[in-house]
């Protein structure tokens, strides 16, 4: 039996179509996500794709007593749900709970990582807690061709360990998506947004992420800016708790229901992100993408490197691509994605005989 540890969307997403795959060929699995209070994004996510799943825990807030508390909690349960179903393998998205359990319980442990650094110089200052925390205890760890396997060799372990794969983590679930215009115009009625107007979609960076040293203001202090400048629609999509957002930004519509956002995504003007997976997606599906991270990491630098979107790190900047979008001069270099291979067989062939 497999267990499925998850800890943020991108994973519910990532590992679903290799779930599917695995229920083809005769595979167990159970799920499990850290999707509690203050991050229930995740569960949504799961109860929108129809993912049975168990909920255990919660990601423990901003300050480090309260992630170390959360964390120790969920590895505790997660130690009976090994028990309970004689879980012999953990998948995960490094997950140092997950990870912890399964070494210390002696499982396989099998990881996937895009972003062991907020850094793309290989900084190793810049190495996130959670690679220190899972990496070094990995039996099989996979990663995207824009990290460098150095970094994975420096934390400790072997290059059999390693296998890469030729693609964008967001690509394994959108290679397949197909644009659905009366989901998104169903959406817009919703909301009561008039699409006629210069439609941007924003998404906040994870500052409460141990990765992220203090919320960047670029994005806050734009965003009435660009709302006056461009008499523009703001969908705002909430990445923690959505109140404070309708206060700071009473003309913007926040999505507080999970939607299947590719829809959205491909419909809108522009998109303007702090993350990085619903940056890739945007990219991937044509819409001009403007990032505000406070870092650059390995995939941002490739798509910014390729044309696939621009990397801004002041207000000043931001309005000025703003105003490209809005004047269509915007257009992201689409064919590198367009000419990725997504091999599923191939990972899920790596997953069994780890």
């Amino acid at each position: 039996m497999i267990l499925y540890d998850l800890d943020m969307g991108k994973w519910a997403l990532f590992f679903y179509p290799i779930m599917k795959e695995l229920e083809k060929r005769g595979i167990s699995y159970i799920v499990t996500s850290r999707g509690g209070k203050g991050y229930e994004e995740l569960n949504k996510i799961l109860d929108l794709y129809k993912v049975n799943y168990i909920s255990i825990g919660e990601y423990g807030g901003n300050s480090l007593e309260g992630k170390l508390k959360a964390s120790l909690y969920r590895q505790e349960k997660l130690i009976d749900i090994v028990k309970r179903y004689n879980i012999k393998k953990i998948i995960s998205g490094s997950v140092v709970d997950a990870v912890r359990v399964g070494f210390g319980l002696g499982l396989r442990v099998i990881n996937f990582y895009d972003i062991p650094l907020s850094d793309y110089k290989n900084n190793f200052k810049r190495a996130l807690p959670q690679a220190r925390l899972t990496i070094p205890l990995s039996t099989k760890m996979f990663k995207p061709f824009v990290v460098p396997d150095e970094i994975f060799l420096r934390f400790g372990l072997e290059k059999e360990q390693i296998i890469e794969y030729e693609f964008i983590d967001p690509l394994l679930w959108l290679k397949d998506f197909q644009f659905d215009k009366e989901y998104v115009q169903n959406f817009y009625k919703k909301y009561g947004i008039d699409r006629s107007r210069f439609t941007v979609v924003v998404r906040e960076e994870e500052y409460k992420s141990s990765y992220v040293k203090k919320r960047y203001p670029i994005l806050y202090e734009a965003l009435p800016i660009i709302y006056k400048k461009f008499d523009a629609n703001i969908i705002i999509i909430p990445r923690y708790e959505s109140d404070y957002l309708k206060q700071l930004f009473p003309f913007a519509y926040v999505v507080e229901e999970k939607i299947i956002l590719q829809h959205l995504l491909k419909d809108a003007d522009l998109f303007i992100g702090g993350g990085g997976t619903i940056n890739t997606e945007a990219c991937f599906l044509g819409t001009p993408t403007i990032s505000t991270r406070s870092f650059i990491s390995h995939y941002d630098k490739w798509q910014i490197d390729n044309g696939l979107m621009v990397w801004v790190d002041n207000v000043d900047e931001l309005i000025f691509y703003v105003d490209k979008a809005f004047s269509s001069q915007l257009k992201p270099n689409t064919a590198p994605l367009n000419s990725m291979n997504v091999d599923i067989d191939f990972i899920v062939n790596e997953i069994l005989i780890a």
